[in-house]
């Protein structure tokens, strides 16, 4: 475990597993939560011989709760300064939801050589929000009420979020995880409130189409179709038809938090895209 200054002074929290010379694969995590969600799959990677890393962004988990820079340009910059720091060569960035736009937004910007392969899992790209250009979007009530969870009640919104719709805990004859709930609120709960709240336009308002359009490198686009959080038809089909080399697998039945609630099925999936 470690931490990276940005140029703006903000300490970037992170965790670096396995051989230093081991092909580095690089997590990014969804709203509101840290590093911290990605421990199965850190775990899974690390005894396949990867070096894993992944990151806290600004105002989350135990990064610095900044006033500023809650916004993909900066997310992404943050980034960079983390895999310039850690000289990351070839690596491969693995995004969830709002992690997902923030790959987008690195690896298209990414030094040549910086990145081998891209995997957005049930990822916010290509825009979230209903707009005229974008009319099978969530409108931005969907949005507003993200932002007044978290201004009203955070505490009792970081509980009704995973125990509702982003596991899928909500559906008829669901396995329920507490243990799963608990750690999300965990986890949001770190963070900081201002940056949670403003982190909801930089995934819900960002329009990643020029991102994903400029990507080179060989992208996994992951998605359930019972994705509650980000619909699946708005999402995962439009990234695919952006991207030069893109690769679209889709999960009947799955909600927005699969990596959590099927690991046993996305892990080897994600290594078998390694691997190819």
């Amino acid at each position: 475990m470690g931490t990276v200054t940005t140029d703006d002074g903000t300490m970037i929290f992170y965790k670096d597993w396995g051989p230093r010379d081991g092909e580095p694969i690089v997590f990014h995590h969804g709203w509101p939560l840290s590093a911290d969600d990605w421990d199965n799959q850190m775990l899974f990677f690390l005894a396949q011989g990867y070096r894993v890393i992944a990151h806290d962004r600004r105002g989350h988990g135990r990064s610095t709760q900044t006033a500023t820079g809650h916004d993909m340009d900066t997310y992404a910059a943050d980034v960079t300064a983390l895999t310039d720091a850690l000289d990351l060569r070839g690596a491969v960035h693995i995004g969830h939801s709002t992690g997902g736009g923030e790959v987008a937004r690195y690896v298209a910007r990414a030094q040549p050589g910086r990145v081998s392969k891209a995997v957005l899992v049930g990822a916010v790209p290509p825009l979230m929000l209903k707009t005229e250009a974008n009319p099978g979007g969530l409108p931005m009530e969907v949005f507003d009420g993200f932002r007044e969870g978290v201004a009203g009640n955070r505490a009792q919104s970081f509980i009704d979020i995973p125990s509702g719709p982003f596991y899928g805990f909500n559906r008829p004859g669901a396995q329920v995880s507490q243990g799963l709930i608990d750690n999300w609120w965990r986890q949001g709960m770190m963070g900081a409130a201002n940056a949670h709240y403003e982190c909801v336009a930089a995934f819900s308002e960002t329009d990643f189409t020029e991102d994903l359009q400029q990507i080179e490198v060989p992208v996994l686009v992951a998605h359930g179709t019972d994705d509650q959080v980000v619909p699946y038809d708005d999402s995962a089909p439009l990234t695919v038809r952006l991207l030069k080399n893109g690769t679209l697998k889709s999960y009947e039945g799955y909600p927005h938090g699969m990596l959590s609630t099927h690991p046993e099925v996305l892990n080897p999936d994600i290594l078998a895209f390694l691997r190819s």
